[in-house]
Parts: structure tokens; C-alpha cells; sequence
């Protein structure tokens, strides 16, 4: 299997195809997070936080099939766009190939769904060609949920982001592409989308049932799983009290579950069961 990482619930085969793997300070994300907390939290050790303290946090794609689709959610940052920050800007991932070599040539997705409009969420909805970004995956419908996509087009952020809507977005609205989707949008008998508010006002989270068996892509609901054993909000969330809230419930509703939570920024095995441990949640993978 190689780098590759499958889960099978019931009938759905999901992959992770890696893009790059970041090392960060936690005051750049989850400010919250100290040594004490982290001593707490050995678990956390060595996937999610590395010798040096720091934040290990994943940028990956995860493919789901289902019922004759093959579905990508989240495209990743992305090559040659300009950002601000360091760490996103003009890139040049082999993240076509390692999607190859999974198993998925661009053609061979029809569905793209981006669980909110953040720079490393859709940057390979579009790849520059002599010039100008055109859609990397031509045969797939893009899945945007309305409550993003309008939020996005009223709030221009590109200078903390970078031109987003413009390289990656509304390349694929005016190719044809999208298709505007509500927040309980279904997009397989098998896979559907979970609202789960507070990092942006339209993110949605995956869950996949087949089988009997349930599963969760997490979207930027929670960025490291150390969230959600305390209530740790992070940087990036555009309503902080929200996204607490939903986290918390989000933790009520599966804890001690059999329901696979598969973190979209978690590195290492990337997906596990919440369980109690004392009077918190342990990510247990």
C-alpha cells in the first residue's frame, strides 16, 4: 500500500493521498495548547505533536467510493498560487502523481466536494496552464455548499489568503463545474454531508455509512485531536464560540461510538475512535 493509507466501512473504500506534512507552533493554530497540556496528552505523542513540541499537521486528500462514484474532498493547496504565507506559496507538490499512483487519474473523479473554501482545501480544483488556471478534474461536478460559496463572494480575505475564490473557485464555477449543494446534501445513499458551523459559516463535514458501519471526515471542524479532548478553539475558526459548541457536540454525539472520525489535518494514522479517558477524550488510533 505504500504511503497510502484505506479504510473500508461496509461497502466504501476511502484513501488518503498526501500532499505535505507542516510543522507548526501551536500559537499559530491552537494558541491554547502548552506543555502542561500536552504532558497530559501522551497519547498526542509521536503522530500529532512531534520531539520538538511542535504541531504535525497533515494536508491531505481523502477519496471516497461509493456506489460507482469516486469522490475527492478537499484538494489540497495546490501548485503555482501565490499566498501570502510561506509554507502555501507556489508550490510544486507531485500531488498529481501520488494521486496516480493511487489508483485515481484526474478523469476518473466525478465528484469534488470541498468541506469549506480555505486556501488548503481547493487549491487543486485548478492547475495553471499556459497561463491561466483551468479545472484539474474536467469530468467531476464540484460540490459547494451555498452557505460558503455565498459567505466567500461577500467577504474578500485575499490578503490574509491569497486570491482563493479567484485561482481556485471561480475558475470551476465559470468552466460549468459547480453545482451549489445545501448542508445536508446528499451526494451517494452511502455519503452525505454534515454541517458542523464555526470554522467557516458554511463547513461541512463527510459522513460515510455502508454496512452498519459509520465513519467522519472531519473537514477543519477540528484541526489536531487534541481538541477533542479539551475545548481548544483555533486561530482560524471565523466564529470561535461556534465552533466550540459544534466540537463539543460533535464529541457528544460519538464518543465511545464505533463511528471512524478520519481527521483531514491529522497525521500519522489520521483516523481513530473517541473514547473516554478519566473526565476527557482520548483519540484512540
Amino acid at each position: 500500500m505504500g504511503e497510502y493509507t484505506r479504510w473500508q466501512i461496509g461497502d466504501v473504500r476511502i484513501t488518503k493521498v498526501p500532499e505535505t506534512v507542516l510543522h507548526w507552533p501551536w500559537k499559530a493554530l491552537v494558541p491554547d495548547v502548552t506543555p502542561e497540556l500536552l504532558a497530559a496528552t501522551p497519547w498526542m505523542s509521536p503522530h500529532f505533536v512531534d520531539e520538538n513540541g511542535k504541531l504535525v499537521l497533515s494536508i491531505h486528500a481523502l477519496v471516497i467510493e461509493s456506489q460507482g462514484r469516486t469522490i475527492i474532498v478537499d484538494t489540497c493547496i495546490g501548485n503555482d498560487k501565490q499566498r501570502p504565507a510561506r509554507a502555501f506559496n507556489e508550490l510544486n507538490n507531485p500531488f498529481l502523481e501520488t494521486l496516480s499512483d493511487a489508483g485515481f487519474a484526474t478523469d476518473a473523479i466525478d465528484t469534488v466536494f470541498c468541506t469549506h473554501l480555505h486556501v488548503d482545501h481547493v487549491g487543486w480544483n485548478t492547475r495553471l496552464v499556459d497561463g491561466k488556471w483551468v479545472p484539474t478534474f474536467t469530468k467531476a461536478r464540484h460540490l459547494f455548499a451555498r452557505t460558503e460559496y455565498d459567505h466567500w463572494m461577500a467577504n474578500d480575505e485575499s490578503a490574509y489568503f491569497g486570491d482563493v475564490m479567484g485561482d481556485s473557485v471561480r475558475p470551476i464555477v465559470e468552466s460549468g463545474l459547480a453545482d451549489f449543494v445545501e448542508i445536508d446534501h446528499r451526494i451517494t445513499d452511502e455519503v452525505w454531508l454534515e454541517s458542523t458551523p464555526g470554522h467557516t459559516p458554511g463547513h461541512c463535514s463527510v459522513h460515510i455509512a455502508s454496512g452498519g458501519q459509520h465513519g467522519v471526515i472531519t473537514g477543519d471542524m477540528t484541526h489536531s485531536p487534541i481538541q477533542f479532548a479539551y475545548p481548544l478553539t483555533s486561530t482560524a475558526d471565523s466564529n470561535r464560540e461556534l465552533a466550540d459548541k459544534t466540537r463539543g457536540e460533535f464529541v457528544a454525539r460519538y464518543r465511545d461510538t464505533p463511528t471512524l472520525i478520519i481527521g483531514t489535518h491529522f497525521a500519522g494514522p489520521t483516523a481513530g475512535h473517541l473514547v473516554r479517558d478519566g473526565d476527557h477524550i482520548r483519540f484512540d488510533c
